[in-house]
């Protein structure tokens, strides 16, 4: 539904996103999302931490214990306290190598290229730094939800929503660890309050009978880093070769 599309009809997406967020059944799930990410992102350090994408203002970086936060937007509808730069999330202007941690709230789902977006987040984080994705769940209610009002062109349901296993896939090809996957939101994408309220007990059903089925979910991970250990030969006194060989310099690889 997104690849294709005009960045100004992602934006109006993202904007009509924003609309959704300030609803009530947006409103349940953004508490959701930052109960997550105020007990995930206390436990990354670093200097700099980059948010990908707005959906409403900047509380979702509230309990990070990184002082200097950016917000990446792609257009100015999202209203925000940080420090914000108008960019499009895969082609960050920010040098390589030099980012903590990365939050990308549904950023994947709204735009034309993921892949890429993921590349640009490996590119930007130093080595041991942390990308955190937030995604709607497609094998789900939601899920099911979406497949009868993608062609809407509704937010959030026209959006293109990934499994955590194409996450984990890509991933693995860009070298990241996945460290964490936690799933939340098991009600049914309902807006009244009312019903939303009585179904508040599917939650901790959801999560212990049917964990895999979530409306959304969170998942960190950890870029590698490649070490080259040096091969130590194995010193036999009998041998002659011993005068052949030439000992590998550790110093210069250890802390590649």
């Amino acid at each position: 539904m997104i690849e294709g599309l005009k960045r100004c009809q992602i934006n109006d997406i993202r904007e009509r996103l924003r609309g959704w967020y300030n609803r009530p059944l947006g409103q349940a799930l953004l508490q959701r999302e930052r109960e997550q990410l105020d007990s995930i992102l206390p436990t990354l350090f670093g200097y700099h931490i980059v948010q990908v994408g707005c959906l409403l203002g900047d509380d979702l970086l509230a309990g990070s214990r990184i002082r200097h936060q950016v917000l990446l937007d792609a257009d100015s509808g999202g209203e925000t306290l940080m420090p914000a730069a108008y960019a499009y999330p895969d082609a960050m202007p920010i040098e390589s190598g030099s980012v903590d941690v990365v939050l990308l709230p549904h950023t994947l789902e709204f735009e034309r290229q993921p892949h890429q977006i993921l590349r640009e987040a490996d590119r930007i984080l130093i080595p041991e730094g942390h990308v955190v994705v937030l995604g709607f769940n497609p094998w789900s209610l939601w899920g099911i939800w979406r497949l009868c009002r993608c062609f809407s062109g509704k937010a959030p349901w026209c959006g293109d929503f990934l499994s955590l296993t194409r996450i984990k896939d890509w991933m693995a090809l860009l070298g990241f660890d996945v460290v964490l996957v936690r799933r939340y939101f098991y009600r049914p994408p309902i807006q009244r309050v009312g019903v939303m309220k009585k179904l508040a007990f599917m939650e901790k059903l959801g999560a212990r009978l049917w964990p895999r089925l979530s409306g959304a979910y969170v998942l960190v991970a950890r870029k590698r880093v490649t070490t080259l250990t040096p091969i130590r030969p194995r010193w036999r006194p009998r041998r002659t070769l011993v005068g052949d060989l030439t000992p590998t310099t550790r110093s210069r690889h250890s802390h590649v």
